[in-house]
């Protein structure tokens, strides 16, 4: 009898790449997600094609890029016309479930203004049951947190740092925990939906896409992970010597520092100037997010051990990953929205149960991998097309021992920037620009990483004399060939993945063919 088939799709938000002890991190322990990647292949230099959230999840599940799917804000809508993993899988018979959160703004055309779908930037993506999506688990955690005797307003003060605590010496803001207890936060919460979910299910097939909202900001986290890493253990952000100095790199990158000095730009109920801080509150707020990290880690660990304990573990494809990265205080920002590797760098661990992938458990792999590869994975490991629309491409081939003889050989990666009522800078005022020109493209080699703007100067840096991208190399004459290189292969690259849905179809006496087919056969 065939096993039934199980996928479980977890995803992290703004979890940094690097932050994975299994990748040699010099502080970060993640032991449970270090056992699952010794179990599965690790993907080292793995990229979001896009940020922030709502974008980042589209292409993560539609395996479009931005500039094809056009959902660039949180709170622009996905054109319905675009397919994703959670349709494609309830083609073959898969109910697709979901317990967390897509960020997906629905489409308007067809709906009458007053629908509540269109009053809201996280609704779920088309495709999946949404057993519990955002609104309805913090409704449904802040319900649980009153029902055991904690008292707050709402949402605003949630995660408000526990009242009357003193901080030691030595210890920074960040270092207060919250006020409610590590087994009541809202990763524990999360993990116990999850089980709760699956613990009916041991006989049954399933697909479950489960999110948790941690290591993302307010950056504070229960007792005992607030005291899990000293701030001198810290590794301390990688930045010029001045603010001023730093922003000079690039007019988009001092807009992002003139932002995050302005109070609760990032961080709720945090009094520092994120920007000015002492080296303390700054490997502080470090050392916390490694916490919230470690809650993760927890949490994932508690699943994984219930698949062992039913015996589902070896019948279930297991990925985790996130939308996207976090600056962690580098170059002086915060968050996801600048075009350093940090915003765009994302862990994913893969683990195939088939005998056939039993050769590369525990590799880790080095080439270039994106987002937009995770879908058609999905989709190639349950034996189900993969649509036109899919600009990524398939890792089995890594995970299953055959990888492919040809592979990109750079990393793409887009961000919107215009301004609109979630977040973002105030763009067209700040730069003279007009809406449609706030846009980024980037182009991320192993050696060269070049960004383009479409009314902004460009940027260049030299990874491999560079690696923390200091020194932009664009206005250096010597640079002007490798300036042109890059940017022609962007512009190829463009031209290559623009929608491609209908191009090779053709219509004539037989009907309509697929050309694609019969030349990829």
């Amino acid at each position: 009898m065939t096993a039934p088939r199980k996928i479980l799709f977890i995803s992290a938000d703004q979890w940094r790449a690097e932050c994975l002890s299994a990748l040699g991190h010099p502080t970060v322990k993640t032991p449970h997600i270090d056992a699952l990647a010794a179990d599965s292949v690790l993907f080292k230099r793995h990229f979001t094609v896009t940020a922030p959230c709502g974008p980042a999840r589209t292409s993560l599940n539609t395996g479009m890029y931005l500039m094809n799917h056009r959902s660039g804000r949180n709170g622009t809508p996905l054109d319905a016309r675009h397919t994703n993993v959670a349709l494609e899988a309830r083609k073959i018979g898969l109910d697709p479930t979901l317990l967390g959160y897509t960020d997906t703004s629905a489409d308007p055309r067809g709906r009458h203004p007053n629908d509540p779908a269109l009053k809201t930037y996280e609704g779920p993506l088309p495709g999946y049951k949404p057993t519990m999506i955002f609104q309805e688990y913090m409704a449904q955690w802040m319900s649980d947190l009153r029902a055991k005797g904690y008292q707050f307003e709402g949402r605003h003060d949630v995660y408000q740092p526990k009242p009357g605590f003193k901080v030691p010496d030595g210890r920074g803001h960040r270092f207060i925990p919250t006020f409610f207890k590590a087994e009541d936060s809202d990763t524990n919460f999360m993990a116990n939906r999850i089980i709760d979910w699956l613990g009916d299910r041991t006989q049954d097939e399933w697909f479950l896409h489960c999110v948790f909202l941690r290591p993302h900001p307010p950056v504070i986290t229960p007792e005992p992970y607030n005291a899990l890493y000293a701030p001198e253990d810290v590794p301390f952000p990688k930045r010029k010597a001045t603010p001023e100095e730093e922003g000079a790199q690039h007019p988009h990158l001092k807009t992002m520092i003139g932002k995050l000095s302005k109070p609760s730009s990032y961080d709720e109920h945090n009094p520092n100037n994120l920007v000015t801080m002492s080296d303390l509150e700054l490997r502080q707020m470090r050392a916390c997010y490694y916490g919230m990290i470690n809650e993760v880690d927890d949490a994932v660990g508690r699943i994984i051990a219930h698949l062992k304990k039913t015996g589902e573990y070896d019948h279930t494809l297991i990925i985790f990953t996130c939308d996207h990265g976090e600056m962690g205080g580098d170059h002086y920002t915060w968050g996801k929205e600048t075009y350093f590797d940090q915003s765009f760098a994302i862990p994913l661990i893969i683990r195939d149960p088939r005998h056939l992938a039993d050769g590369t458990r525990g590799k880790i792999v080095d080439a270039l991998t994106e987002s937009v590869d995770v879908m058609p994975t999905i989709l190639e490991w349950l034996g189900a097309e993969i649509p036109a629309q899919v600009d990524g491409r398939s890792l089995s081939g890594f995970i299953t021992g055959a990888a492919p003889a040809k592979w990109r050989e750079e990393a793409h990666m887009e961000i919107d920037f215009r301004s609109g009522p979630y977040g973002g800078i105030d763009a067209e005022r700040a730069f003279g620009i007009e809406t449609h020109d706030c846009q980024m493209a980037i182009l991320r080699g192993k050696k060269w990483k070049y960004i383009h703007f479409a009314a902004l100067p460009p940027v260049l840096f030299d990874l491999e004399n560079d690696p923390d991208e200091m020194n932009d190399l664009s206005k250096d004459p010597a640079y002007a060939g490798i300036m042109l290189e890059m940017a022609q292969k962007m512009l190829s690259w463009r031209l290559r993945h623009q929608e491609h849905v209908l191009t090779d179809l053709h219509n004539g006496p037989n009907g309509v063919e697929d050309w694609g087919k019969k030349k990829r056969a």
